[in-house]
């Protein structure tokens, strides 16, 4: 089964032998391609919807493996059970909607020993949702695929990382510059994207920059007082951005 770029990098982020849930699980591709290629023996994938689950289930019932794949209807994490899988993979939704899936399954997530999430949008949401709950990054990697940017994060517990999250989002200042990349800077930039920025990294945030200047501009026509503030808001923004892209080494891939 051929995976897209996405999908196929988000598989080789799940540890050989696990159990694995797919959540959202569309038409049921990774968990298919998962067992399939033998990295893991067996997988649920979980769909709330009703179009996706019978094109999951047709996915399955053509690979032969009804009897290692179960299809389950289900919304978020209510279609595992409580120790029944090691690995959770969620991707193709915004950072809010899969911390909120995460939040309402909590109590699931007791025997999971790594997530691998693909958010769309909302990064620093799901970034934020993860260091609250004692959720450690292990792996950051930005990818672009038919014109679209796609951050897949990788976290284990707390308990499990030789990595703390003190660490991870420790304040440091820019080589060349007197700008401190904040906690909140790294939350939204992405501490391990921060340190080894590609090129697409680069492409992302200067699209952002651009979307920022736009808005900036509209802003600018109004006469409130309120615009005033915005403005200065989002010149602050933007100057913090560009000094950022400036200053971090051109040459890592």
């Amino acid at each position: 089964m051929k995976l897209s770029q996405r999908l196929q990098y988000i598989l080789e982020q799940i540890p050989a032998g696990s159990r694995l849930a797919d959540i959202g699980s569309d038409h049921g591709l990774l968990p298919v391609a998962a067992v399939s290629c033998g990295r893991v023996p067996q997988a649920v994938a979980g769909e709330v919807n009703d179009g996706p689950l019978r094109a999951a289930q047709k996915q399955v019932a053509e690979a032969g493996l009804t009897d290692r794949i179960a299809i389950r209807k289900g919304d978020g994490l209510a279609v595992i059970k409580a120790n029944e899988v090691d690995v959770i993979t969620i991707a193709g939704m915004g950072g809010a909607l899969i911390a909120s899936i995460l939040e309402q399954g909590k109590d699931k997530l007791v025997s999971v020993k790594q997530l691998v999430l693909q958010p769309n949008v909302g990064e620093d949401i799901l970034r934020r949702w993860l260091i609250k709950h004692q959720w450690v990054l292990t792996n950051e990697h930005i990818m672009e695929e038919d014109g679209k940017v796609y951050e897949v994060l990788t976290a284990v517990p707390a308990s499990e990382s030789s990595l703390k999250q003190d660490d991870l989002y420790r304040p440091w200042e820019l080589p060349g510059s007197s700008l401190v990349l904040t906690e909140d800077l790294l939350i939204q930039l992405g501490p391990l994207l921060v340190k080894a920025p590609n090129e697409i990294f680069f492409l992302k945030w200067q699209l952002e920059i651009r979307k920022l200047q736009d808005v900036l501009a509209q802003v600018a026509r109004s006469d409130q007082e309120s615009a005033q503030q915005k403005q200065e808001q989002l010149r602050k923004q933007i100057e913090q951005l560009e000094e950022v892209l400036a200053c971090l080494p051109k040459d890592r891939q």
